[in-house]
C-alpha cells in the first residue's frame, strides 16, 4: 500500500504529537506500507522512507504554514496514492487526524488559563486580530464541513470536541485511540534509573518522588501543580518531592516556586532526553493540564506502571479508572483536589496496586494496536477507491 503521510513537523523534541507521528511512520514501514512523507522537517534518513521536503522561507511561521498547505496540496496530485493521510491540516487529504485536537478547543482552553475578568476579554479581543488563528478556524471549518471524509480522533474528548465546535456527524467519525511504545526495560535497568537519577537529584528512595513532564508550562498546569505542593507542605505531609522536566523552565518560575515556598521540594531540571529514566525514577506522574487531547506522557508514565493523576481536560483519562489506575481532577483550578489526589498517592501500598492494575492497559494504548486500526481504515478505504 502506498500512503502520503502529511505532516508539517515531525521532530521529536517539538512535543508529543510529532514523537507519535514518528514513532507512528516507523510502523507502518515495519509492516511493509510504503511511505511518502510530505514535511518542513528533515529526518534522519531511514532506507525505506521517501522524504518529500516542503520547503519555501516567508516572513512569518503562519505565512509559511499556509504555504505548505498550498504547496502539499498541489504536490500530491503529481502522484498516485492509495491514501492520502493528513496530520497536518490539509483539504486534499482521505483522512484527516487533528493530533492536537481542533484550533477552536485550544483557544478556549487558553483562555481558561487566565482569571475570569478584564485579562479574558482582552485576550479574547485581541484573539480577532490573530491572523494565525483566524487561519486556521477557516481551514479547520473547511476540512470539518465535509473537506476531508473521514476525521479519526485520537479520543472522546476529541469527538466531543468535533461534535461540539462543529458538528461534525457521528459518520464521518473515526476513533483509533492514541497509543505509545511499549515499556519493555529490564527490571535491573529500571532499579538502576531510579538509584542514578534520584542519587542525582538528593531524593531519597523513601520519599514520593512526583514528575511533571511538560514544555508549555502554563498549558500544563505547573503554576495550580507548584500552589498544590504548597498545600501539602501546609498539611505536614513532607516525604513528597518532585521533578519538573522540560523546556519551559525559566527565571519566574523559580520566582514563583521561592514565593509559594516550596523552592525546597521542587526541582526544575530543564528538558532531557531521558524521560523513560526519568519516568523509571518516579512514583507519581501528575499533569495537570488544560488541555491536552490525548497526553502521550500520561500513556508513557501507564506504561510505565506509573500511577497518574491528569484532569478532565485530557483525553488519556478516559483509560484511567479512578482509583485503579490514578486519579483524575475535575479541573486544574481547583488545587485541593489535586493535593488530596497526590496525598493519596504518596502511601507506598497504594502505588503498588495500581502499579499492577497499569500491566493490563498494555494493549489499549499500545502503537501497534493503534497501527493496526489505521490499516484497517486504509484497506476500508483502498477498497472504496478501487470499486470507484
Amino acid at each position: 500500500m502506498k500512503v502520503a503521510l502529511i505532516s508539517e513537523w515531525i521532530d521529536p523534541w517539538r512535543g508529543g504529537a510529532e514523537t507519535s507521528t514518528t514513532q507512528f511512520l516507523h510502523h507502518l514501514m515495519d509492516r511493509g506500507t510504503e511511505v511518502h512523507l510530505f514535511t518542513r522537517s528533515r529526518p534522519s534518513p531511514t532506507p525505506t522512507l521517501k522524504v518529500h521536503y516542503i520547503g519555501g522561507a516567508t516572513m512569518s511561521r503562519t505565512r509559511r504554514s499556509v504555504t505548505f498547505a498550498h504547496r502539499v496540496a498541489r504536490l500530491v496530485r503529481q502522484d498516485r496514492y492509495d491514501v492520502i493521510h493528513a496530520i497536518s491540516p490539509c483539504t486534499c487529504a482521505d483522512i484527516y487526524q487533528p493530533r492536537g485536537g481542533t484550533v477552536a478547543e485550544s483557544i478556549e482552553r487558553n483562555l481558561a488559563i487566565i482569571p475570569s475578568g478584564p485579562g479574558r476579554f482582552i485576550k479574547r479581543y485581541g484573539n480577532r486580530f490573530n491572523f494565525k488563528q483566524r487561519y486556521s478556524l477557516a481551514m479547520e471549518r473547511e476540512i470539518f464541513g465535509g473537506g476531508v471524509p473521514i476525521i479519526v480522533a485520537i479520543s472522546d474528548y476529541v469527538i466531543d470536541q468535533l461534535r461540539r465546535h462543529y458538528d461534525v456527524p457521528l459518520g464521518a467519525i473515526r476513533k483509533i485511540y492514541n497509543g505509545v511504545n511499549p515499556d519493555d526495560t529490564d527490571p535491573a535497568d529500571r532499579r538502576r534509573h531510579r538509584e542514578e537519577v534520584r542519587r542525582e537529584y538528593h531524593i531519597a528512595d523513601d520519599h514520593c518522588l512526583v514528575l511533571l513532564i511538560a514544555h508549555n508550562f502554563r498549558l500544563k498546569g505547573v503554576a495550580r501543580w507548584m500552589e498544590a505542593m504548597a498545600l501539602i507542605k501546609q498539611h505536614g505531609v513532607t516525604n513528597v518531592r518532585s521533578l519538573v522536566i522540560g523546556k519551559g523552565d525559566s527565571l519566574r518560575w523559580h520566582r514563583l516556586a521561592a514565593r509559594l515556598g516550596v523552592a525546597d521540594c521542587v526541582t526544575f531540571t530543564g528538558p532531557s532526553d531521558r524521560i523513560q529514566t526519568m519516568l523509571h525514577a518516579g512514583d507519581v506522574l501528575v499533569h495537570p493540564t488544560y488541555y491536552d487531547p490525548c497526553s502521550r506522557v500520561v500513556l508513557e508514565a501507564l506504561s510505565c506502571g506509573l500511577p497518574c493523576i491528569t484532569t478532565s481536560y485530557d483525553g488519556a483519562s478516559e483509560v484511567i479508572e479512578p482509583g485503579k489506575h490514578g486519579l483524575v481532577v475535575s479541573t486544574p483550578d481547583d488545587v485541593d483536589e489535586l493535593a488530596r489526589a497526590v496525598v493519596t498517592l504518596a502511601d507506598p501500598q497504594t502505588r503498588a496496586r495500581i502499579s499492577a492494575a497499569c500491566k493490563p492497559l498494555q494493549r489499549r494504548i499500545a502503537m501497534h494496536r493503534h497501527v493496526d486500526e489505521m490499516l484497517s481504515l486504509y484497506h476500508d478505504l483502498g477498497v472504496q477507491t478501487t470499486a470507484v
